[in-house]
This record gives structure tokens, sequence and C-alpha cells, in this order.
């Protein structure tokens, strides 16, 4: 059974488990993803953590909203690349290579647009990849 813990209740919990097995914590890694409420102070051992407006976790940028748009324009960059690069290097033009290609060298990279937030995300900057890839 999952129960809500307060965070300050977490962090100190680790910080009494890492202390138990001899290990420590790189406190420069953590980061608290929150609005800047002066009233909620994080802290992990004597120290405070530092607040931040987006951070990457896993390889995705997520912002104190849990919003992933500014994902978005980086990976489409990088698939417009990859795009071009398919261009200028292939001969053949067939609609067989060309998909072939795109699944597997273009397609990794889009894997943040498939269930984009917003509609704007699918307009805007799928729309664009989806249109260079045609």
């Amino acid at each position: 059974m999952c129960r809500w813990r307060e965070p300050w209740t977490t962090a100190m919990e680790q910080s009494i488990w890492a202390d138990r097995n001899l290990m420590k914590f790189n406190k420069e890694k953590y980061k608290v993803l929150g609005r800047n409420n002066p009233m909620r102070q994080y802290m992990l051992e004597a120290d405070q953590l530092e607040s931040s407006l987006a951070e990457k976790d896993l390889g995705v940028l997520v912002d104190t909203k849990l919003n992933m748009r500014q994902q978005c324009a980086p990976v489409a960059k990088a698939a417009n690349g990859i795009l071009g690069c398919i261009r200028q290097s292939i001969v053949s033009r067939s609609k067989e290579v060309i998909l072939t290609l795109c699944s597997a060298l273009v397609r990794p990279h889009c894997v943040q647009f498939w269930a984009p937030q917003y509609k704007r995300d699918i307009l805007d900057i799928l729309g664009r990849v989806q249109h260079k890839d045609d």
C-alpha cells in the first residue's frame, strides 16, 4: 500500500539510511522542482537543497509544472538533423528506403512526441518534422 509522506520526512529517512549503510549522497545532484515557496525549505542532512525551474531526469527535461514542452524543441532539432543527413547521403529516393531509414534513425528521437501534452506541440513541432519526412 502506497501512502503519501512529507518530502522532508523522506529526505530525512534517506539520510538516516545512508548513514547506516556508510554511504554519502552527492548533495549537488539533489534539486527541488518547486515554485520557490519561502515557507518550504527542503534539507538533506544539514544542507538546504537548491531550487530549480527545470531539470533533466532520465534524459527528459521536466519543469516545475511537470510539463515536458521544453523537451520537444531539441528533440525536433535532432530529428530534423538526421532527416537532413538521410537526404544528403542517400542516393535512392524510393519510398521503401526512406521509410525504413526514418523508422530506424528518426523515430527513436521522437519518442517524446507520441503523447504530446498540448495541441500546439503536435501542430507546430511534430507537424514540421513529419512534413520534412514526406
